[in-house]
């Protein structure tokens, strides 16, 4: 099975990381779309099945956690695989906000990150069988 992306963050060097590692990572993918906040993000959703999506948390206009939230209220969205990818990474704020986001059953990866590491998180949260 080949995954339909969405690729959520404000960096648009960010995104073609993310992107790159992905194609590195052997991951069937299908296609790719992004979005440079989590406001265009729902815009793409409205046209376009993704089967996964990476985001950022710290974003203008709609963050990740207002993304990830307003996706997790539309019942047709419930099969979506939701990876934050973020630079924060200790204080006990942040491990309360992993926390929260994990019991909304989003995965965590923190940058940087290997292709490696990214593809483990794939095959982890979306269960699709590696390449």
């Amino acid at each position: 099975m080949s995954l339909n992306v969405l690729i959520i963050d404000d960096s648009a060097v960010m995104r073609s990381i993310v992107r790159r590692a992905l194609t590195m990572s052997g991951v069937p993918v299908d296609q790719v779309r992004e979005a440079a906040n989590g406001l265009e993000g729902l815009q793409v959703l409205d046209g376009f099945t993704a089967d996964l999506a990476f985001v950022d948390i710290n974003m203008p206009v709609m963050n990740g956690e207002e993304f990830i939230d307003r996706v997790r209220q539309q019942p047709e969205r419930d099969g979506l695989a939701l990876v934050v990818v973020s630079t924060e990474s200790s204080g006990s704020r942040i491990e309360s906000r992993i926390e929260s986001l994990e019991a909304r059953g989003v995965h965590f990866l923190h940058k940087p990150f290997s292709p490696e590491r990214l593809r483990d998180a794939v095959l982890q949260i979306t269960g699709v069988e590696d390449a």
